[in-house]
């Protein structure tokens, strides 16, 4: 028999969601993401003690710039190791200005590019706010792809589509935790998961209107919910639910189908502008809690990367 992770394989691009480099090399994804959480967690692996010491002396004293280089560095490492896309995320506190995390995001850029890799290997990752659209817009714009990540809702999902972004990651395992809480449940099946309906109707929605931004589903809790978006354009996963995967030979199914989806009658066509963002988003208090709970997190590992850095500087 044929593993799932295999199964998976032949509709599905999979990619690796982790901030070390050993793991990547061992799991030999397609493409690699990373977040200031994965890297604050690498950063603490003393076999990575090279990649902070080396971002310290290039920032001479600049803990804005030693941030940065770092991030650089981890990205670097796993362009060497994945033939596609490498994700650098921008500083999440810059999540609500559009101008500074399109400085940001150059800037990042332009440090790939002095250590020889090409932006076409870099995704810019930006929290999915209505200002971290607007900038992705500008920067696709300047040939500098994007993911645009801590997407909730399909209004988020609308806008980074009409902004012309080359992908998404709507989360799973986020949404489903949040209905756990609201309805007092232990889980729910997973063709019944709200986070996995969630990532299908967002899927449904681009392939039946044509949108060319790719949908990387993220944030899995267990390898169900990754089975049940089989066909999705790409998932990115965590090294251990990447093996649960490669351990199991249970059958897999597609279940998202483009030219089915495009063919769909049911799916209203949204003209989206900041107004109905806004107000979508207002509507959605799943959606707004955790975009607003994920910058927070992201924000706050930051800070804590930022210490560890502050006592090698």
């Amino acid at each position: 028999m044929t593993s799932q992770l295999e199964q998976m394989k032949k509709y599905t691009i999979l990619v690796s969601d982790t901030g070390d480099v050993n793991e990547v090399k061992r799991l030999k994804p397609q493409d690699a993401t990373t977040n200031p959480s994965l890297i604050f967690k690498a950063a603490k692996i003393p076999a990575y003690s090279g990649l902070i010491d080396d971002a310290v002396k290039y920032g001479k004293g600049d803990l804005g710039l030693v941030m940065d280089k770092l991030a650089v560095n981890f990205g670097t490492e796993i362009t060497k190791i994945v033939p596609g896309y490498v994700s650098t995320e921008v500083d999440a506190r810059l999540s609500f200005d559009t101008e500074a995390t399109i400085a940001k995001a150059r800037k990042l850029i332009e440090l790939y590019k002095e250590v020889g890799v090409d932006k076409s290997r870099i995704l810019i990752k930006i929290a999915a706010t209505w200002e971290g659209i607007k900038a992705a817009e500008v920067l696709e714009k300047e040939g500098i792809t994007c993911n645009l990540t801590l997407i909730f809702s399909l209004a988020q999902a609308i806008a980074c589509g009409d902004a012309g972004c080359t992908l998404i990651s709507p989360f799973v395992g986020r949404i489903m935790d949040y209905y756990k809480k609201a309805k007092g449940v232990d889980g729910f099946k997973a063709e019944e998961d709200p986070g996995v309906m969630s990532v299908t109707q967002v899927y449904n929605y681009y392939k039946r209107y044509g949108y060319q931004t790719i949908v990387m589903g993220a944030s899995f809790r267990n390898k169900e919910e990754i089975t049940e978006l089989c066909g999705c354009d790409r998932l990115t996963i965590s090294p251990g639910l990447l093996d649960q995967l490669a351990a199991s030979e249970e059958p897999v199914e597609k279940k998202l189908d483009a030219s089915k989806a495009a063919t769909m009658t049911d799916l209203t066509k949204i003209d989206m502008d900041e107004k109905t963002f806004r107000w979508m988003m207002n509507e959605d208090p799943m959606a707004t809690e955790k975009l607003a709970e994920g910058i927070r997190n992201f924000a706050k590992d930051i800070v804590s990367l930022e210490n560890i850095i502050k006592e090698k500087m």
